[in-house]
């Protein structure tokens, strides 16, 4: 046998081989690939919605999940508390205000399959089954408020707005909180506010100002009075000491004495000199 005919005869069988080969590592491939697409995890603070072929099936729980390759599917849906921002709300005040109002939304999900079924994606439910009530109900309750109580009792406004939202959202999620961050009056209101303003820090200014003179004049007269009733007292208790005693000026005049005359004298003036007895 020639050495063509050798080579001629194996070079099939090698082909063949290496098909085998190669049809073994892409069904290898293939394996791997659809074993691996059959196992999925589902976080924490999430629901996974099972589909088949479309068809919602059920719904698992956080953790390792198995689903059939090829047919099922998993959709994650968020349990966590979300927030929607509202920031372009118009509304005029009850003594008719215009406002624009900033409205901040939190809120979860409590049932992720229902969710999917009815809306397919968390935004969608929020854009169809809340916005327009936040809207709606955020002019509604401002509207009871007039300009100044909105601003000072915002409090009470975020408890009216939440309650009468939770009254009208019916679907598969619970309204947290409702808060109207900011509220935007229009600019002659805030320049009048302004106005107002800077006028009643003037008077309390002037009020203060008044009561800090009185109070100076209420000091300065007290001053007075104190300084009169004690020389007043001074005046009595030496009258009395003088009545009590009637010695007692020639002894603060002994006691005044440095004990020299005079060099100069009056004329027809009086000598002073202490009264002293003869053999005292």
């Amino acid at each position: 046998m020639s050495m063509q005919d050798k080579f001629g005869h194996g070079a099939p069988h090698a082909a063949q081989r290496i098909g085998s080969v190669v049809l073994l590592g892409l069904i290898a491939i293939v394996v791997l690939v659809v074993f691996s697409s059959s196992w999925y995890t589902v976080d924490q603070g999430e629901r996974g919605v099972v589909l088949r072929n479309g068809a919602v099936i059920g719904e698992a729980e956080p953790g390792l999940g198995f689903k059939l390759p090829v047919f099922d599917s998993v959709e994650h849906i968020s349990i966590q508390s979300q927030n929607s921002r509202y920031g372009d709300v118009k509304t005029y005040s009850r003594d008719q205000q215009p406002a624009t109002l900033r409205v901040s939304l939190n809120y979860h999900v409590t049932d992720a399959r229902a969710v999917y079924t009815d809306y397919k994606s968390i935004q969608n439910m929020v854009d169809r089954l809340v916005t327009p009530q936040v809207y709606t109900w955020a002019e509604n309750i401002f509207g009871q408020f007039n300009a100044v109580s909105a601003v000072q009792d915002r409090a009470q406004l975020n408890t009216e707005l939440a309650i009468a939202l939770r009254k009208v959202v019916h679907g598969p999620l619970v309204i947290e909180s409702v808060q109207i961050e900011n509220i935007d009056f229009s600019g002659k209101y805030e320049e009048a506010v302004e106005a107002r303003m800077e006028a009643t820090v003037r008077q309390q200014q002037a009020e203060a100002e008044a009561a800090a003179t009185r109070t100076r004049a209420d000091a300065a007269a007290y001053s007075v009075k104190a300084q009169g009733e004690a020389e007043a007292s001074a005046i009595r208790n030496r009258g009395d000491a003088l009545r009590d005693n009637p010695g007692l000026p020639a002894l603060v005049t002994a006691e005044k004495w440095d004990g020299h005359l005079p060099t100069t004298m009056v004329p027809g003036g009086a000598v002073p000199f202490l009264n002293v007895h003869p053999g005292g």
